[in-house]
């Protein structure tokens, strides 16, 4: 457990620095009347269907590739567990990588995996390594994607990201929570 805590506490201070505080709405349109950018360029980014990860491959014009930042045994925010209806203290895989286009970061992701959901195949989600999660989760018709949220980050410095979307996927009542915090390269060239 001491590990855990501090494996949580070194990723605050190196990935967490990047990921500026979020507060996560329903929908678009919810976010949309707190702050009309939702509806400009990075709308599109917001609200993509189907694999995040195609998307940006489909963007690129030199290459894609997953950078792992860290992942492992750790304690998720409490607002994490909370949307995951997970017990307090209960550690949950955190995987946190950087989606990188033409040899730039353009997304940083956030994956809080529980622990039931490590069972059966979903063992394999705790040694990706550099492989994109989701090619796994939608090439599995286990997981069930639910609704995207839109996150309006609150940015210490533009380099960091002012827009995020997430949502969980389910495989029967165990489900588990990925978040895309889209960096402003992305959508402002």
């Amino acid at each position: 457990m001491r590990r855990a805590s501090m494996l949580l506490k070194d990723s605050e201070q190196t990935f967490g620095q990047s990921i500026p505080p979020t507060t996560w709405y329903r929908s678009l349109a919810a976010a949309g009347l707190r702050c009309p950018d939702v509806h400009g360029s990075a709308r599109y980014w917001l609200t993509v269907e189907g694999s995040f990860t195609r998307a940006l491959q489909q963007e690129c014009r030199e290459g894609f590739h997953v950078e792992v930042v860290r992942e492992g045994f750790a304690l998720p925010s409490a607002e994490e567990a909370r949307r995951l209806a997970l017990p307090p203290r209960q550690l949950a895989w955190i995987r946190e990588v950087r989606l990188c286009g033409d040899g730039q970061p353009w997304v940083l992701a956030r994956t809080v995996i529980p622990q039931n959901c490590l069972t059966g195949h979903g063992k394999r989600l705790s040694g990706l390594g550099s492989k994109p999660l989701g090619a796994y989760l939608f090439s599995n018709p286990e997981w069930q994607r639910g609704p995207l949220e839109t996150g309006l980050c609150q940015p210490a410095n533009p380099a960091q990201p002012q827009l995020a979307r997430r949502s969980l996927f389910h495989r029967g009542p165990d489900a588990l929570m990925v978040a895309e915090y889209l960096l402003p390269i992305l959508y402002q060239h």
